[in-house]
Formats: C-alpha cells, sequence, structure tokens
C-alpha cells in the first residue's frame, strides 16, 4: 500500500496565481473521430468529438471505463493522429506534424503526468526530473539546477538526491508532476495522476496540481474516476457514445 503523505510539508509550497487572459484557447479539437480495426471489426471511439481548453481552465474528463478517456488525450498530445477532424494547440495543427516535429511539441508545450510514475529507478529525483531538458539539449547543470527547483514547487527539494524505490508513492507522483512542468509547457495533461494512491496522499497531489495549474496559468485537462476532484475542476465533461457533454 503506498505511503500516507505528511500533508505539512506542503504547506511552504503554495503559490500565488498568475493573472491570465481566460478566453484564449490553448487546446481545441473539432470534429475529432478515432477508428479503431479489431478482430470483430471497427471501433468507433470518437464520432464528431469538439472541445476547445482556455488559458488558465482546468477541465475534467470522466467516463465509464473503456470510453476512450487516455486514447482522447493520446491524441490531444499528438502521441496519436485521429482518424478525421483536427486537434490544434495554439496556431499549431497537431495532425500536420511529422513524429520529429510532434516529439518537439511535446517536450515544449505539454506536460504529462500519468497514472504510474515512470521514474527511472537508477536515476536520482532530480535527474528525473531534468530527463526532458536533457533530451532537448540543455546542459547537465542547468538541467539540474531547473530540476532542483521544480522539486522545490513540489515539496521535494530535500528529497533531491533519493532514488524512486527511497520515495514514497505520493512523492514519486509527485516528483513525475515536477518532470511533467520542467519544461514550463502552457498546457498539462493528466491521466488518473491520483489513481494509485490512497485517499490522504491522492488529496495532497490532486491539491499541488490545482496550486500548480494556478500559479502557472495552465491549460489543464485531467482525466478521472474521482469525481469529487472533477467536481472541484472549471468543468467537467463527460465522455459517453464518443462525445463530450457537461456533467452536472
Amino acid at each position: 500500500m503506498p505511503e500516507t503523505e505528511d500533508i505539512s510539508r506542503l504547506e511552504p509550497y503554495r503559490l500565488e496565481p498568475l493573472i491570465v487572459e481566460p478566453r484564449d484557447i490553448v487546446l481545441r479539437a473539432a470534429k475529432l473521430s478515432k477508428t479503431y480495426t479489431t478482430g470483430r471489426g471497427q471501433l468507433d471511439l470518437f464520432r464528431d468529438l469538439d472541445l476547445e481548453v482556455h488559458a488558465g481552465e482546468m477541465v475534467a474528463i470522466v467516463g465509464e471505463s473503456g470510453v476512450g478517456k487516455s486514447s482522447l488525450l493520446h491524441l490531444l498530445a499528438a502521441l496519436d493522429r485521429p482518424t478525421s477532424g483536427e486537434v490544434w494547440c495554439g496556431e499549431s495543427k497537431l495532425s500536420e506534424f511529422t513524429p520529429s516535429q510532434a516529439a518537439e511539441f511535446r517536450n515544449r508545450d505539454v506536460g504529462y503526468v500519468w497514472q504510474f510514475h515512470y521514474l527511472l529507478p537508477e536515476f536520482t529525483a532530480a535527474e528525473n526530473v531534468a530527463m526532458p531538458l536533457l533530451a532537448r539539449g540543455d546542459s547537465r547543470r542547468t538541467a539540474i539546477h531547473q530540476a532542483i527547483k521544480w522539486l522545490s514547487e513540489v515539496g521535494l527539494a530535500d528529497r533531491a538526491e533519493h532514488r524512486s524505490g527511497e520515495l514514497s508513492g505520493g512523492e514519486q507522483q509527485r516528483v513525475s508532476l515536477a518532470r511533467a512542468l520542467v519544461t514550463e509547457p502552457k498546457l498539462l495533461l493528466a491521466d488518473e495522476p491520483t489513481g494509485d494512491l490512497d485517499g490522504k496522499t491522492a488529496d495532497i497531489v490532486f491539491d499541488l496540481i490545482q496550486n500548480l495549474h494556478k500559479a502557472h496559468g495552465l491549460a489543464s485537462v485531467l482525466v478521472t474516476h474521482n469525481l469529487e476532484f472533477a467536481a472541484r475542476c472549471d468543468r467537467m465533461l463527460r465522455l459517453r457514445d464518443g462525445r463530450l457533454a457537461p456533467s452536472i
């Protein structure tokens, strides 16, 4: 079982929000469709799905298991291509990217948090956080400096030299959040980021995501089964029958 976090450790790291223009559209999906071929024929996962996410807005996506929530995030992050329709991030049309352009886009503009932390066990927390910066060619000195800054923002500056096996489940996920944001993206995508954590630790990690979202003026899309967390977002959308609709 994951260890329970000491909530007092995060309190010194609460940040003040930036002032952003709330109507600037950061992410837009239009008439999005995705079809997969299976042994039983074609599966139409999305049909004419539309979505807009503005700067400073946190949108929660909920729905039954298997409806395609994770697959939708993959399309929004240019990890996959739609069968039809378009995804835009700012002025960039993701479907026109080459594989190398898509990789550069993800490194520059997208912070992605998975349900599992995917930390490399042979490296320290600081080295794990620094990986995206090293991948784009930053010097080790610069990358580690930025990594420690972001570890401070998630309340883990004193754990910078610890390897993942020496961290609790909540600390591991906080390291993965720092890694997602170390490139200072404008878009945060989170796929069940608290799904592997116990109740109190999940609350801490979700609070931290909200604080960082506000402090850095992000546009954030959060997939979650936790309706309490979803209700705390600016909007909650339900994915059903291939489309998104407001969920009350």
